[in-house]
């Protein structure tokens, strides 16, 4: 698997509503706090983050909030999948380790089914399931992109 497959992958999902991307937005800044709580309070953050990186973290959450936003609602496939990539190299060069997108992830999920209204969760889930189910696609293919598997996972 390759970059072109992610997002021909990635071409399948769907736009979302505008009304629940409004939704996501409104409790988008609720819901950073409570991913933060929660990775915060894991006892294995150092090991999925590395040492000093917490404000590395928390600016990462907020920041993958405001691009989500963007993205649901201005779907282009080509950039949510370069956009993904580039998280994965840059975090993973600065000490965060691949577990750590499982974890951010599930927490994503877990924090947005709370929150948002049943239809609008079901339109934003398909994102970030999508995002979920191919963290091994976007380690290969970062490795790739680099070389080697430089990366201590």
């Amino acid at each position: 698997m390759n970059r072109e497959w992610l997002i021909e992958s990635a071409s399948a999902l769907k736009q979302v509503n505008p009304n629940e991307v409004a939704e996501y937005v409104q409790v988008s800044e609720m819901a950073v706090a409570a991913v933060n709580e929660a990775l915060l309070g894991r006892p294995d953050i150092v090991e999925l983050i590395g040492k000093n990186n917490i404000q590395m973290m928390k600016d990462n959450h907020s920041n993958h909030a405001r691009f989500i936003a963007s993205i649901l609602n201005h779907y282009q496939p080509e950039v949510f999948v370069d956009t993904v990539l580039w998280v994965f190299r840059a975090y993973r060069s600065r000490g965060f380790v691949s577990t750590y997108w499982a974890a951010q992830l599930n927490a994503w999920i877990t924090v947005l089914k709370e929150m948002l209204q049943p239809e609008s969760y079901s339109e934003v889930f398909q994102y970030y399931y999508w995002m979920l189910i191919n963290i091994p696609q976007f380690i290969a293919v970062t490795e790739a992109q680099n070389g080697s598997s430089h990366y201590q996972d």
